[in-house]
């Protein structure tokens, strides 16, 4: 038995129905299983032998006819062991679970494989989201490889252009909102319900969610059955965290591992409603009216999922920090450096904020920590262009080039 299931009141809603918030109470929403009809699934299923991917995990999904999936061969991602970056940071057991290597470059696939395929069982033909880039690329991919035609509410100017690009190239219709991101969330909301065949993909819609909890699934069987002490992770919209976090406490329940990993979240300094109520030990955020930071893909001042995030951090007795931007550059620059890992600077929010709860001793250096890098470097481009070192110029000499490189030859 699934069902959609209010997270304030437990109002239950079908499985088929088309409800983003509580008809009660107005809060969010989210999927529950029958988790020993699940139990008794995996026993004959034979899902351990398949290869590392979303739909490896399909016995945990709320998706009836496989003819419906809409897939990319998503998930599966590297969790690489960063022994060198470990080492100048002062931790041993550091790990990077890569979901730039999604088709699209981000974690989003994982959400939207199951979102897009749900839309199908639904009988959609317009899907439609409101996105500083990431969501856009993966949806508007999803919706071309399903056929289904989509509507994309962007940020005016906040967008960065790898992402714009791929949103473009796939043929979704692509509207620029003369304000920030929360803004295009509100009128992508509102579309969706006064217009009723178009079907909202945002993180809002819970069974985005249930695509996203497989990084945790992966991570406990890249770790052989093992989870992590800790996983930090960047938050934006906050939906990837409350993902990941349900996805831990599913194994738990299912006997599949032993214990539960303290959630970290990261914000940057200037979009940080969460971290900053966590720190402060608030039960409620205060928006953030004008967010900024340069990692475009947490410039979030109102996260819609902040409800799930805060109980996640707090269930797992986790906590939440913040980083600048300064920071956050820093760190893309280390992890590139010490281990051949590009990653935008959203994802590298997460290693900076490992980074400074090191050296503040709030984490361990003894611990086993999984940091999340949610989208490739690729995605953002410019921003190495603009703040990292310049190329050389020299004249085709070689002279000027062994000159420039410091190189003293003995001639002979």
């Amino acid at each position: 038995m699934i069902s959609q299931v209010c997270i304030a009141c437990g109002e239950k809603y079908g499985i088929d129905e088309i409800v983003y918030s509580c008809r009660k109470c107005g809060d969010i929403l989210e999927i529950r299983y029958d988790y020993g009809l699940i139990k008794e699934e995996l026993k004959k299923s034979g899902w351990q032998s398949l290869p590392l991917s979303v739909w490896r995990y399909k016995d945990f999904m709320p998706i009836r006819n496989p003819l419906n999936v809409v897939s990319l061969n998503e998930g599966g991602t590297g969790l690489y062991r960063c022994r060198r970056l470990g080492k100048a940071l002062g931790i041993e057991n550091l790990y990077v679970k890569n979901e730039g290597e999604n088709p699209t470059g981000s974690f989003k696939d994982r959400g939207m494989t199951v979102g897009v395929s749900k839309a199908l069982e639904l009988g959609i033909k317009i899907v439609a989201c409101a996105s500083t880039g990431n969501t856009s690329a993966s949806l508007a991919a999803y919706a071309a490889k399903a056929g289904l035609s989509c509507i994309i509410l962007i940020p005016s100017g906040g967008v960065a252009f790898g992402k714009l690009s791929q949103a473009i190239i796939y043929g979704a219709k692509v509207i620029q909102i003369r304000g920030n991101f929360d803004q295009a969330l509100k009128m992508v909301v509102k579309l969706s319900e006064e217009h009723k065949e178009i079907y909202l993909l945002n993180s809002i819609n819970p069974y985005r969610l249930e695509g996203q909890k497989t990084i945790a699934f992966e991570i406990c069987d890249q770790l052989n059955g093992e989870p992590p002490d800790r996983v930090v992770v960047p938050v934006g919209n906050a939906g990837n965290i409350s993902a990941i976090w349900k996805g831990f406490t599913e194994f738990n329940k299912l006997g599949l591992i032993k214990r539960l990993p303290k959630m970290v979240g990261i914000q940057a300094e200037g979009a940080a409603p969460i971290a900053k109520a966590v720190k402060n030990g608030k039960d409620a955020i205060v928006p953030i009216e004008k967010p900024e930071t340069v990692a475009s893909a947490i410039r979030i001042g109102a996260p819609v999922s902040w409800k799930k995030a805060m109980k996640a951090i707090k269930d797992s007795g986790g906590t939440a920090e913040t980083v600048t931007d300064k920071e956050i550059l820093e760190a893309q620059k280390l992890l590139a450096r010490y281990e051949g890992l590009f990653v935008e600077p959203a994802s590298a929010s997460s290693i900076a904020g490992l980074k400074k709860m090191l050296e503040s001793g709030e984490i361990g250096k003894d611990e086993v920590v999984v940091c999340i890098a949610t989208g490739h470097g690729l995605k953002d481009p410019d921003i190495v262009v603009k703040m990292f070192e310049k190329p050389y110029e020299v004249d085709a000499e070689i002279s000027s080039i062994e000159k420039l490189l410091g190189f003293a030859f003995q001639k002979t």
